[in-house]
């Protein structure tokens, strides 16, 4: 238990400081200690609270929903397409978590934003496919959505709002996905709800330090951090076959 508040608390504050961060955090943290899918069913709850805390002002959210519908709905169905892959227990799991976290922590590092095509409806749906597949398999859900959303230049409060569209989205795809295949009990239900409170006040504690620490330097220790997580899981995939 003191285990899984302090890291809901290391994920919070990583939510508080750069708007995003704690179910990451959290998947790569907890799946030191224990199954993909356990740690999964122990994030879904703070994930989906502070990403609704996220999504307002509601007033600007109706817009926004129907520009990236095709993006959400593509996601969420794959999502609960994928979802026994991390529900099997198996080492695939951790495998293509660890991927996950190197991926997206490298891209992070080197700072390369593409830029959304032409059409974007068609890319949108791709997307959306392929995050849905990376959520239902590991748990995670930032790539490759956080680089699209980023490469649509929809400013900076817009990003934010639609990154937590999307991850709520996501978050309600997963938690079906898991239960439908009898990977989600009304216990761990019951324990992740008890992790809202170290996610809120990591958050709490993340947005009092924003304007105090250089985002730019804890986003690269971030990121960093990521990257070592994602290898140290991969390597001990490969080992244990």
């Amino acid at each position: 238990m003191l285990f899984t508040i302090t890291v809901f608390l290391l994920a919070g504050l990583a939510k508080g400081v750069l708007g995003l961060g704690l179910p990451t955090v959290a998947m790569a943290v907890l799946t030191l200690r224990m199954m993909p899918a356990d740690a999964a069913a122990l994030m879904l709850v703070p994930s989906l609270a502070t990403n609704l805390w996220q999504v307002g002002p509601l007033r600007e959210l109706a817009p926004l929903a129907r520009r990236l519908a095709p993006l959400l709905a593509a996601s969420a169905i794959a999502t609960l397409a994928s979802a026994s892959i991390l529900a099997a227990g198996s080492t695939w799991p951790m495998l293509l978590l660890g991927g996950c976290l190197t991926a997206y922590g490298v891209h992070g590092l080197v700072r390369w934003r593409p830029r959304a095509p032409r059409h974007e409806a068609p890319w949108s749906i791709a997307v959306g496919a392929v995050t849905g597949l990376a959520t239902g398999a590991t748990g995670v859900f930032v790539v490759p959505v956080v680089a699209w959303l980023h490469a649509l230049d929809l400013g900076k409060d817009r990003l934010v709002q639609a990154l937590a569209l999307s991850f709520t989205v996501s978050t309600l795809a997963l938690a079906v996905g898991l239960a439908s295949r009898d990977a989600l009990a009304s216990a761990d239900l019951a324990r992740s709800v008890l992790m809202l409170p170290a996610a809120f006040a990591g958050m709490a504690v993340g947005r009092a330090l924003r304007d105090r620490l250089d985002e730019r330097r804890f986003r690269t220790l971030f990121l960093a951090a990521l990257v070592v997580l994602g290898a140290q899981l991969v390597g001990r995939s490969l080992v244990n076959g």
